[in-house]
């Protein structure tokens, strides 16, 4: 081997001592993340790097959920693409799902790459965002009421962000619930049967998970917590046929990408007659 030869790339698990340069580099790319937002997943995931010489170029999570465990922020630095540093990082990831099945939200531009490991299509996510026009929130029927939850309702809401959507939200809503600004939920015989956070995350506020029966239901929450942060940067990412899409846009979040949901195996399933209508971020699911 030349001495001149580039030193081999170091792949290793991400610590909490990584999280800064990680942000750094999704800064670079213009990714919205906060440094809290990537200590959240770091604490929640397992994550690895990619090193030039000690230097972070690229990243990758992989997050269990139960049955499942979601792959995203697979992110190389610009400078060093076309060198298969984001299919090794892949592959790490891959492997630390174990016996779990592998899904993952796809841009246009890495759907190939994923394609080529296995992972098919089966929905798609929007991602919506911008300055909050806050819409009146309709009533709800008879027999519904709203309002405020609190941390002895933690169990409850997770319950229903499994059955909403299929995966095991334990880990990932504890966390979540040490800095929501607001859970707001819907209760109709005495018992849960809708609820979304609102929450810090990148540009400004965020809106997820929201789990609910229908798309009443889901409105109605929304609509509450955007009426709290009145001309506020939103953002939320929601599956493109939950029905929210335009009324969404009317309150001022305009759908600004689309990525595709996939997963190597069978998708998780929603029960219990919820429905999750928008997701924790799109690299959890």
């Amino acid at each position: 081997m030349s001495n001149t030869q580039r030193p081999a790339y170091v792949y290793r698990p991400m610590t909490a001592a990584d999280v800064a340069a990680a942000h750094a580099l999704s800064v670079q790319l213009k990714w919205p993340h906060r440094l809290a937002d990537w200590a959240m997943l770091q604490r929640v995931s397992q994550g690895f790097v990619a090193e030039d010489e000690g230097r972070l170029i690229g990243t990758a999570f992989t997050c269990p959920q139960g049955d499942y465990a979601t792959i995203g922020l697979v992110i190389v630095s610009d400078e060093y693409q076309g060198q298969g540093i984001g299919r090794r990082l892949m592959e790490l990831a891959l492997q630390a799902c174990g016996s779990q099945t592998a899904m993952l939200n796809a841009t246009l531009a890495g759907a190939p790459l994923y394609a080529s490991q296995g992972f098919v299509d089966f929905g798609h996510i929007q991602q919506h965002q911008g300055n909050v026009l806050p819409p009146v929130p309709t009533d709800l029927p008879s027999g519904e009421r709203l309002r405020r939850l609190t941390d002895a309702d933690r169990s409850g809401v997770i319950a229903l962000a499994n059955a909403g959507s299929g995966l095991d939200r334990h880990a990932v809503l504890n966390d979540l619930f040490d800095s929501v600004d607001e859970v707001m939920g819907i209760e109709r015989d005495g018992q849960l049967r809708g609820f979304a956070l609102l929450r810090p995350f990148g540009r400004g506020r965020y809106i997820g998970p929201v789990v609910a029966e229908n798309p009443e239901q889901a409105k109605h929450l929304i609509a509450v917590l955007l009426a709290q942060v009145p001309e506020t940067f939103v953002r939320m990412d929601v599956p493109s046929d939950c029905g929210l899409g335009p009324w969404l846009e009317a309150a001022g979040l305009k759908q600004v990408d689309t990525v595709a949901q996939m997963v190597r195996g069978t998708p998780p399933q929603a029960s219990g007659g919820v429905h999750q209508f928008a997701l924790v971020t799109q690299a959890i699911g």
